[in-house]
C-alpha cells in the first residue's frame, strides 16, 4: 500500500491503496465519490469518464499512481449546483432515460465543449462516440451538447 495525496474536485484527499488500484475504485471505495460509474473495466464505454486537468479519461483503467499532481474533477465537482451548461442541456432536452451513463457522457461533453466551445456535428459525434447509451438515446445526448454550446460564450 502507498499513501496518495489527490486533488479532486478541488478538495485535498488521501488515498492508502494499491499502486494500480484504477482511480475508479479509489473514487467510489476509499472516498465515497460515487457519481463515476463502473461500466466495462476496459475503458470501452466511458461511464467511468473523469477529468483530468481538464481531459476526458477514463477512470477504470487509470492506476491511482499515475494520477501524481493532476487535478481530478467527477461529475460531483463538474458544479457546485449542478448548474453547468452541460447539465442545465442534460435537463432541458430530457436526455436521461435509465441515467446509469449519464455521468460519464456529461463528462465527456463538458471536456469537449472546454476544448471546443462550438463544436460541429460531426466533432459531437465523433466524440461522443466512445460512451456507451444502452438506452440508445443518442439523438439527446448530441442535441444536448448542441444546446449546451449554443449556452457558453
Amino acid at each position: 500500500m502507498a499513501l496518495f495525496k489527490l486533488s479532486i474536485n478541488n478538495r485535498a484527499y488521501d488515498a492508502d491503496v494499491e499502486r494500480d488500484t484504477p482511480l475508479l475504485w479509489v473514487l467510489r471505495d476509499n472516498l465515497g465519490l460515487v457519481g463515476t460509474k463502473y461500466g466495462c473495466g476496459i475503458a470501452q464505454c466511458g461511464a467511468c469518464t473523469v477529468h483530468i486537468d481538464g481531459k476526458a479519461v477514463r477512470s477504470c483503467v487509470l492506476p491511482v499512481s499515475a494520477v501524481g499532481k493532476a487535478k481530478v474533477t467527477t461529475i460531483e465537482g463538474l458544479s457546485e449546483k449542478g448548474d453547468h451548461p452541460v447539465q442545465q442541456a442534460w435537463d432541458e432536452v430530457d436526455v436521461a432515460q435509465c441515467g446509469y451513463c449519464q455521468a460519464g457522457q456529461i463528462m465527456t461533453a463538458a471536456a469537449l465543449l472546454k476544448e471546443k466551445p462550438k463544436p460541429t456535428e460531426e466533432e459531437i459525434v465523433s466524440t461522443m462516440s466512445g460512451n456507451i447509451c444502452r438506452c440508445g438515446t443518442y439523438h439527446r445526448i448530441r442535441e444536448a451538447v448542441k444546446v449546451a454550446a449554443s449556452k457558453t460564450n
